[in-house]
Parts: structure tokens; sequence; C-alpha cells
């Protein structure tokens, strides 16, 4: 038993500014507000306690790479995700061949299998060129039936998600297969207008990837996907809060748009995500890192970000100035509801005991992961 008080607790019924939780084994058994009936395991003094944060797309960190047939390696940019606070995440490839794919399918299967990911999120190759952003043209493709039964047959039910230029030829039958075998479809880097996209939804999308990153703009008489993706309460909408990929006006602007409720916020990380600054590899492109911002070297385009969930949400709430509990539910329970992780994603009885202790600053002083600490707690 692990009983936590005498802080800030942000449950899903709102924020309890001096409360308590009670863990037993993986499972959080009681909370309240006040003081509980037995002693302190850990005395928050002040600090606050919020739920695991789930990442539903990132590439990597901590120096390694998702996008990799070396098990330690993938297994490490997990590492470094969980002492940052993500109990429960993908791992994102980007675009490739479909031996590069299967190769990279079959190793991060291993982590989902012994829960170290809870699935696997193909980020291309079905992408626009025009819209590319960090993958490699040369990748690029239409979806196939063939390829797309070929590649989920790999993965077994690990693939949980995969993002699709809807304009291409086949796109829409592409989502029908991908829903189908029971994976979420994601809309983005891409050029569809407005009609199409609503076409991509109503075939059965449910995701906006990284929503105004490598995709047609949003115009005033052409609203093209992102006017379709932010109008339809069946999609969910992925944000990167880093500073360099969105303003935090237009942050601001798509939460009070779409509501929390339909906002995930996501890493989008790359290796060097907890890492120093230089050169890296994204897939097969050169990558430079600069005062932590990720370009190719070849055109300069942002290669994903060196961001880590704690910094999402610290942003989130010391920049935008959002309210921790608004923010919470942005970075742990609309993605464990897009990722149908029921068990998960908020602070109450019942749900597994993801926790994580913030400090002062909202830096993370502990993580505890199905009620095992994977970050022993600060005193």
């Amino acid at each position: 038993m692990t009983v936590f008080g005498n802080g800030r607790v942000v449950t899903s019924a709102g924020l309890l500014e001096v409360g308590w939780v009670e863990v037993r084994e993986e499972t959080i058994v009681a909370l309240g507000l006040g003081v509980p009936d037995q002693p302190l395991d850990v005395d928050l003094n002040g600090r606050t306690l919020v739920p695991g944060f789930v990442d539903q797309h990132c590439h990597g960190g901590g120096g390694s790479s998702f996008i990799t047939t070396d098990e330690h390696e993938a297994r490490r940019a997990a590492e470094l995700h969980l002492s940052h606070g993500t109990t429960s995440m993908l791992a994102s490839l980007v675009s490739g061949s479909q031996v590069a794919l299967t190769e990279q399918v079959e190793v991060l299967s291993g982590l989902v299998d012994d829960n170290t990911i809870v699935g696997i999120h193909l980020e291309g190759p079905w992408i626009s060129s025009l819209h590319c952003g960090a993958h490699d043209v040369a990748e690029l493709r239409a979806p196939q039936p063939q390829e797309v039964a070929a590649i989920f047959a790999v993965g077994a039910g690990r693939i949980k998600m995969v993002t699709i230029a809807p304009e291409l030829d086949g796109a829409i039958e592409a989502i029908g297969q991908i829903v189908d075998a029971g994976a979420i479809a994601a809309v983005g880097h891409c050029d569809a207008d407005y009609e199409t996209t609503v076409a991509a939804i109503d075939a059965g999308a449910r995701v906006a990837t990284h929503l105004y990153n490598a995709i047609r703009p949003l115009s005033h008489r052409d609203p093209g996907a992102i006017g379709a993706l932010l109008e339809d309460p069946r999609v969910d909408i992925e944000l990167i809060a880093d500073g360099t990929h969105l303003h935090r006006v237009v942050l601001n602007l798509v939460v009070r748009e779409a509501g929390a409720s339909r906002v995930s916020m996501i890493t989008d990380a790359m290796a060097a995500a907890g890492a120093a600054d230089g050169r890296y590899v994204l897939g097969e492109l050169d990558v430079d890192v600069v005062d932590g911002v990720a370009r190719l070297v070849d055109g300069g385009a942002i290669a994903g970000s060196t961001l880590t969930m704690d910094g999402a949400l610290r942003f989130m709430t010391m920049t935008v100035g959002l309210p921790i509990a608004e923010v919470v539910e942005m970075v742990s329970t609309t993605p464990a509801r897009v990722l149908g992780l029921a068990d998960r994603g908020s602070i109450e009885v019942g749900r597994r005991a993801d926790l994580v202790v913030l400090g002062t600053n909202l830096g993370v002083d502990g993580v505890m992961q199905g009620g095992v600490w994977a970050v022993a707690p600060k005193s």
C-alpha cells in the first residue's frame, strides 16, 4: 500500500487543493479531500499529483530512436520518456520501404508484448509529398491493399494508429481497411481539401495528426483538412506544445474551439529529446538540433521535436496559461481514451496507479507506473 497526501491532486472530478490518494498493488483504491486516516508514505508537501502522461505520437528520445531494428535502442527511447512521466506511449515510425517497416514493426512488437509501449504508430508511408515534413520523399506512395494488409499481418494487432493523406489514390478505401484492422486512422501530412477530408472522416478517420503542421493551410475561403478536422466532434486533435511548432495563441484557440476532451498533447519527439544538441538521424534523413529545435540538414524543415510530455504540460500551463486540470486532461485523459486505455489516464478509484509527482516548478519529482516506482519520489 502507498498513501500520498498533503498536496494538490488532479482527479477526474477536478483539482483537490489538499488531497490524498491510496494505492494498493497496481490500483487506485481510494482518494479524498483533506487528510487520510492512514499515515502518509509519500508526503507531497504541497507538490502536485497527476495521472501518468499518455503520448500517442513519439519517435524516440535519450539519443535513441524507435525507428530501428535494435530492440535495446527502442527500449532506451521508452525509458527516457518514462523518466519524464510518460507511463503509456505509442512508438511512431516514419515512411520507409515495406521491408524496412516490416522489420521495425517486428522489433517494436516485442516492446508491445512486454508492455514497454502500448502500440505502434505508422506515420507514413501513405502521405503527401507536398507536406511530407521530415519524411523521405522517395519512400512516399499511395496505399495498396496488399501492402496495408501485409504490414498489419506482421503487426498482429499491435499497430494502433496510421497517419494517412486522404487525397491519395485508394486512401479512402485504405482508411476502411485500417479501421477494420482495429487501428485508428489519422489524417495528416496531407493536401486534402475540405470535402475529401469529410469523406475520410465518414470512412472512419478519427484523429488529426499534429494539427496545423505538415498539412494544407487553413484559409478563409478554403478551410481544407484543418477546417474539416476541427469542426467534426468525432475527430480528436493532436497538438505539439513546444513553442516551435505552434504559437501559444494557436494552441489556445484550438483548445477553446475543440475542448480539452478532444485534444491530445503529443511530443512528436525524435532521438534528441532529453539529449544534447547535435547531429541526429530521423529515419534515413540527417537532422541538426540547435537550441533544442530539430531541423533537416537538407532544406531546414522541422524534424519532429525534442519535447517531453512534462515539458508540454509546463508550456500549456505557464506559457499558454491554461488551468492545470484542463492541461492534465490533454496530456493524460484524452489520449488514454483515444487509444482505448480505459484503465488509466485519470486519478480515480479503480484506475491503474500511473502517477506523476510534480514539483513546485512542475518538474517531475517521481513516476509510478502500475503501482511500481519507475522514478523514486524526491523527498
